[in-house]
């Protein structure tokens, strides 16, 4: 059995905008050091750097070595195998990488964001070649030019890249059922790559913002825009137009499961009775059936989250890299215990493990 970390961070560097040409030297971001007296968020007083990208203020959150059980080394990858024997140490045999930065709007300049994709995604591809198939990571497309986003798929297939970055939000409020976004999704599932949904900060370009026709009724039935995910992509049906694609939300726990099912049975019986009804795949075969994965977090009860079809479907990550409530290096400890005390089958704690993910990220 291999034990795959399904959702671990790397923390940008200077060196991860190395790769952009002397053409795009202007828009490169520029590190600031903490000020002493002066902290980039209000009220904390530890020494946060920020990136200035696109004339906004992007923090880059400062990582304590205790706190995070990482180094400088291993969390920048500065020393690639120093982060591999800090694997060994953990019992991990694969962790799947994914961005710091990029977990909130940075730009709404097209020609930024594809600058600064590429560059990010040419630096990971290099950092992780050294580390003999141990390191994996998610694609950052620029979504804002579907041209060059399609590329960055192509060249992160070739390169070691096991999935695709996308935030709940996009491109001026677009959820991830938009029609928008399916040009992404054919070649995705083409390159048999995921579609990886990741929590992160302020996601829209524009709060103000109505919702389109085409997006009305799909806004994740007025639960929080992460988790609303699955069911904003299942009223619209859009796991059957993509047969193949597999969609994962990672890093947003799981305990939420049972509700979206119970919202999305009263919202089809409602829509019975009301209107045409919308057919919907949902209950016991909600997860399975839609290829929909979930990252647990060792809080979820998860005996209890198995009466709702969840077992081909659960991950476990345990944001390797950050500090906060969702890190918790021992989770795969945590989910292999569990199998070994019979809270749950062990088979099916091999799963969560193993072959869960290894599906998910088509991992051979």
């Amino acid at each position: 059995m291999l034990r795959i970390d399904a959702d671990t961070h790397v923390q940008l560097t200077e060196e991860t905008w190395s790769y952009m040409t002397e053409a795009e030297r202007e828009i490169k971001p520029i590190l600031l050091e903490p000020i002493p007296g002066r902290n980039f968020v209000p009220g904390d007083k530890r020494p946060h750097q920020a990136w200035i990208i696109d004339g906004r203020v992007t923090l880059n959150q400062y990582r304590d070595d205790v706190r995070s059980g990482t180094t400088a080394d291993t969390r920048e990858l500065r020393d690639v195998a120093a982060r591999v024997r800090h694997m060994d140490e953990l019992g991990v045999d694969v962790q799947v990488l994914y961005p710091n930065v990029f977990l909130g709007l940075v730009t709404e300049n097209p020609e930024v964001e594809v600058a600064l994709c590429r560059s990010y995604n040419r630096w990971l591809a290099d950092k992780t070649a050294e580390s003999n198939g141990r390191l994996r990571w998610v694609i950052v497309p620029p979504l804002l030019d579907m041209d060059a986003a399609l590329d960055e798929l192509r060249f992160g297939k070739d390169h070691g890249a096991c999935g695709v970055f996308k935030r709940a939000i996009d491109c001026g409020g677009k959820p991830v059922s938009n029609s928008y976004f399916y040009p992404l999704y054919e070649e995705a599932m083409r390159l048999d790559l995921p579609i990886c949904i990741h929590t992160g900060g302020s996601n829209v370009a524009s709060r103000s913002m109505a919702a389109s026709p085409d997006d009305r009724g799909t806004s994740g039935l007025g639960v929080d825009q992460t988790i609303g995910c699955f069911s904003s992509l299942a009223i619209r049906r859009v796991p059957d137009r993509f047969p193949q694609l597999r969609f994962g939300v990672i890093e947003a726990m799981a305990s939420w499961i049972p509700y979206v099912i119970a919202k999305m049975t009263a919202q089809v019986t409602y829509n019975t009775h009301r209107d045409k009804p919308r057919e919907v795949k949902f209950k016991e075969d909600f997860l399975r059936e839609n290829r929909f994965y979930v990252t647990l977090h060792v809080s979820d009860d998860v005996p209890y989250l198995l009466k709702f079809g969840a077992e081909d479907s659960l991950m476990i990550g345990t944001d390797y890299a950050h500090e906060d409530a969702a890190s918790v290096q021992g989770a795969l400890d945590m989910v292999e215990q569990l199998g070994e005390n019979g809270d749950i089958p062990m088979e099916v704690a091999r799963k969560i493990l193993d072959d869960n993910p290894r599906t998910f990220y088509g991992l051979n």
